[in-house]
């Protein structure tokens, strides 16, 4: 049996992370699109019922000890944050309608990750803070905590989001040696740098939620930087070779789109709504790209 490997995860993350980000932009496109409605709340459901599949089949990966590798090897372990991370976006997607489903999703999702950034600690004293063997998808493994806040605020647990959040800012500050000594990655590898853009943007939306400090805004001005020094580089995106790493590039441009939002909200800015207009524009053209080549890779498999 031929498992789909453990990035594909990211899909989940860009598609429920679109959703989330619409209903951050809907009040400020009052007219253009409605959201909770047709727009944002399709791409919530559609990577809920592919987290379902994918971990299905990801447990009987496990269960069959075909899944070693994922958890011992520096260049494939970074995606195993995928799983919790991508819970905690499907608790806060959840959390409007089913509130105790989306409550146990969320503590679910926060023991996983505390279990994660745990061994990646492990692994990463026992590699060395200099390694050069680590991937992108750290950043996911051990900063993923960021993400908490967007539901474990609404669902009421802020103490404990600030401290998962503050665990993934330490992540972060890990990270900065290691994958500044990381050699060039392989082309099918290369969109995984998207993934330097939703720390910057979350740190910012959710800091500031969790803080309600302006200073918080500097870390914006910060995503704004990547987000045009990834621009630049992504003239190639579309002749790099098929990965289910080419997911990578999804939620990053989400999680921009939601920060930017909420701070056109918080500052009634034109400015700001540009922006958040602009990245949402670019978040749905990834997350089709994304959708196209996967299933036109499906189709070759089958022919």
């Amino acid at each position: 049996m031929t498992f789909p490997p453990l990035g594909l995860f990211g899909a989940v993350m860009g598609l429920v992370g679109l959703g989330l980000a619409a209903r951050a932009a809907a009040p400020l496109f009052p007219g253009l699109f409605r959201a909770p409605a047709y727009f944002s709340e399709p791409w919530i459901a559609a990577g809920t019922l592919l987290y379902v599949g994918l971990g299905l089949l990801y447990f009987l990966k496990v269960v069959t000890g075909r899944a070693k590798e994922d958890f011992v090897a520096p260049e494939r372990m970074g995606a195993l944050g995928l799983v919790p991370v991508g819970m905690m976006l499907i608790a806060a997607g959840l959390a409007p309608y089913q509130p105790d489903l989306a409550d146990l999703l969320w503590w679910k999702a926060v023991v996983l990750y505390a279990l994660g950034f745990a061994w990646g600690l492990v692994r990463l004293l026992q590699l060395g803070l200099a390694t050069p063997r680590l991937t992108p998808a750290w950043i996911v493994l051990l900063v993923g905590g960021i993400v908490s806040p967007l539901g474990g605020v609404a669902l009421g647990h802020e103490v404990a989001a600030k401290w998962v959040f503050l665990a993934g800012v330490l992540g972060g500050l890990l990270l900065v040696v290691p994958l500044a000594k990381r050699p060039r990655l392989p082309e099918p590898g290369r969109p995984a740098w998207f993934i330097l853009l939703a720390p910057p943007a979350l740190v910012a939306a959710n800091g500031n939620a969790l803080f309600h400090h302006p200073a918080f805004v500097a870390a914006l001005w910060i995503a704004v930087a990547v987000l045009l020094a990834l621009l630049y580089r992504a003239r190639s995106l579309l002749r790099v070779p098929y990965s289910e790493t080419i997911w990578a590039i999804t939620f990053p441009l989400d999680a921009f789109a939601f920060a930017a939002a909420r701070q056109a909200l918080a500052e009634q800015s034109h400015f700001w709504r540009g922006v958040a207009g602009f990245a949402l524009v670019l978040a749905i053209l990834a997350v089709v790209f994304c959708l196209y080549r996967t299933l036109r890779r499906s189709d070759a498999r089958v022919q």
